[in-house]
């Protein structure tokens, strides 16, 4: 559960912007898209290879600067 202690005489657009940034960082947005939908476990297993080979080349195009 997210949630902030608002602070004597805050704004109370910051203190919603504070709110925003400690949900986003939490990462419970990113939980409902993944569980929005069943994914088959040799789907996810080639997504993982996927962005594994992504990474790995962004990793050599930046060495290679």
């Amino acid at each position: 559960m997210v949630g902030i202690v608002i602070h004597e005489n805050e704004n109370i657009d910051r203190a919603i912007r504070r709110f925003k940034k400690k949900y986003e960082r939490s990462g419970i947005l990113k939980e409902v898209k993944k569980r929005a939908y069943f994914t088959k476990p040799s789907v996810k297993k080639r997504l993982k290879k996927i962005k594994a080979v992504r990474r790995a080349q962004r990793t050599l195009m930046e060495e290679g600067m």
